[in-house]
């Protein structure tokens, strides 16, 4: 899933599984910067209840890179998520 290029002074954010279901979306563009602590606060507001329901369990990625937001790493939590980037909302999986 590739999203369009973000316009001049907004990220990408992919929604993938429940994340997806919930928003409605596969993808949108948000404003930068903003703090990854702020995220998840962020989406709260443009989506009631995903929080509690969606983002409590899922990871989260910064142009690929991991980032630990659920339990509050102090360098991911700072992080800046900036023009550009690409960050996507990955619910667990679970195969059987």
């Amino acid at each position: 899933m590739a999203s369009k290029k973000a316009p001049t002074g907004h990220f990408s954010i992919l929604y993938f599984a429940a994340a997806s279901t919930f928003t409605g979306k596969t993808s949108e563009h948000l404003p930068a910067p903003i703090k990854a602590c702020d995220l998840f606060d962020t989406l709260e507001d443009r989506y009631p209840g995903i929080k509690g329901k969606v983002l409590a369990s899922c990871a989260v990625t910064v142009d690929l890179e991991y980032i630990d937001i659920n339990e509050g790493d102090a360098a991911d939590l700072e992080r800046v998520i900036q023009e550009g980037d690409e960050v996507a909302i990955i619910p667990p999986v679970s195969s059987g």
